[in-house]
């Protein structure tokens, strides 16, 4: 029931709940979903290994830091908690999947879940261009679009289409970031010497994928796709032919106007760099706890925001919440790298008893192995380097794929673990320092990238 209801709360999410339930989303159908799968969450998390992993510690951090940036910065208690309840649906999703979605087959279910939400907006997308624009509208026209399409312009000042998802996915950009996420995790259902079984489950939804990412136009998922290429490549080509393959895809995307005729330069992002000033400038002045979650948009031209995530987190939480972000970034990072590398994932224990679900053994053993755990870890450091890539160019830092990529490298290394193929992850206290340092290096990067940026202008 938790794993039924934990997919239902995810494809709520990126579907939304007026998509999911229609009439009935008045009554915060959602809500109640959410509150249910909760309570059949607390018996799993008796006993449970979750609150050993740093990333745990690091979602309730950055809950409470969530909390106080609006109550000290905005001095507003009511915000704060409301501040916190629009938080704390997002990083649920780490606990969900850690608790529920902890076998091979239920990550797949998950994966699975991710391409139908993927491929339903596609699909959506696809139909409506073709019917065309409602009401006789035309592209010339400031016309916000079908749900599924935004009309945008080009650096030439011509109007075009771009394919965006629901919800937290309604931005072109955002739903370009998600199909980047998903593409590596699809090819979890590869098969060797299965090439009709490869070609119709991996090969095809991956291509329909690259072609949602297309209509999104997404300069930034383009950026992220290229960054995953290259990693992917790297480990059979080496680091020089990688590079050179992901230029040469550059060069065939612009060809075929990925980016919908808007130019991936320094000037053309001038806009997207003085947000950054501008938000950097919003951290200085409240460098503890930040500006308020969601609020940084009063301290930033026409109330935009910064569209990088780091910034963002920084300037809104201040270093107290980017501390936080960091450490389930660093604790994620190093643990989907372990359990990725040949060197530090060993074979099974034969004394070790194979259990599908944990921390309760049940009776059907789930067979796994140490190919499997290193070739699940490389798609998920795939997923992730997608995620970081295209984050960089939105403000995005606390959305659910971010906790649900965690929440899935937390299941595999956890199979690793209690089979005895891999060290035990580090204690959260370790993480610390190692989480203050990424913290106070992401912000110098984004110092030093607007200081060399004014330098050139």
């Amino acid at each position: 029931m938790g794993f039924v209801l934990s997919v239902f709360y995810f494809v709520t999410y990126y579907l939304t709940p007026t998509m999911i339930f229609g009439p009935l989303s008045v009554y915060r159908v959602e809500l109640i979903l959410a509150i249910l799968v909760f309570i059949i969450s607390l018996p799993r998390m008796v006993g449970s290994s979750i609150f050993r992993t740093p990333q745990f510690a690091a979602v309730i951090g950055l809950a409470f830091a969530a909390y106080l940036s609006v109550l000290i910065a905005m001095r507003w208690p009511e915000g704060a908690i409301v501040a916190i309840l629009g938080f704390l649906p997002n990083a649920f999703a780490y606990i969900l999947v850690y608790l529920h979605c902890n076998t091979k087959k239920k990550l797949k279910a998950v994966v699975l879940i991710l391409l139908f939400v993927c491929l339903f907006v596609i699909v959506n997308g696809s139909i409506e261009q073709i019917h065309g624009l409602p009401g006789g509208a035309s592209l010339d026209s400031d016309f916000s679009g079908p749900p599924y399409l935004l009309s945008s312009k080009t650096d030439a000042g011509e109007w075009l289409y771009r394919l965006r998802g629901l919800g937290e996915i309604n931005d072109p950009n955002d739903f370009g970031q998600l199909i980047v996420c998903v593409i590596p995790m699809v090819f979890i259902f590869w098969r060797t010497r299965r090439m009709l079984r490869n070609i119709a489950f991996v090969l095809l939804p991956v291509c329909v994928l690259l072609y949602g990412a297309y209509l999104t136009h997404s300069r930034g998922a383009l950026l992220a796709l290229l960054a995953v290429t290259i990693v992917a490549a790297r480990r059979r080509t080496g680091t020089l032919p990688a590079l050179l393959l992901g230029g040469a895809l550059f060069v065939a995307a612009m060809s075929m106007n990925f980016t919908g005729g808007r130019d991936i330069t320094a000037s053309s992002g001038a806009d997207r760099t003085s947000l950054w000033g501008q938000s950097m400038e919003a951290f200085k002045t409240h460098p503890v706890f930040g500006v308020g979650i969601g609020n940084l948009g009063d301290y930033t031209d026409d109330h935009h925001t910064a569209h990088n995530s780091v910034i963002v987190c920084a300037a809104e939480l201040g270093f107290f919440g980017l501390f936080f972000w960091s450490a389930f970034l660093f604790s994620t990072m190093k643990d989907v790298l372990a359990i990725a590398s040949q060197a530090k994932v060993s074979e099974p224990e034969t004394n070790v008893i194979e259990e599908a679900d944990f921390p309760q053994p049940i009776r059907r053993n789930e067979s796994i192995d140490k190919l499997e755990i290193n070739r699940i870890g490389r798609l998920l450091v795939l997923s992730l380097t997608g995620f970081l890539v295209a984050g960089w160019f939105l403000s995005r830092a606390y959305i659910m794929t971010f906790f649900l990529i965690g929440g899935m490298v937390e299941v595999v290394y956890e199979m690793a673990l209690q089979r005895g193929m891999i060290a035990p992850r580090q204690p959260f206290a370790r993480v610390m320092p190692y989480a203050a340092g990424l913290a106070i290096s992401l912000v110098s990067l984004m110092y030093i990238i607007l200081r060399v940026t004014n330098l050139t202008h």
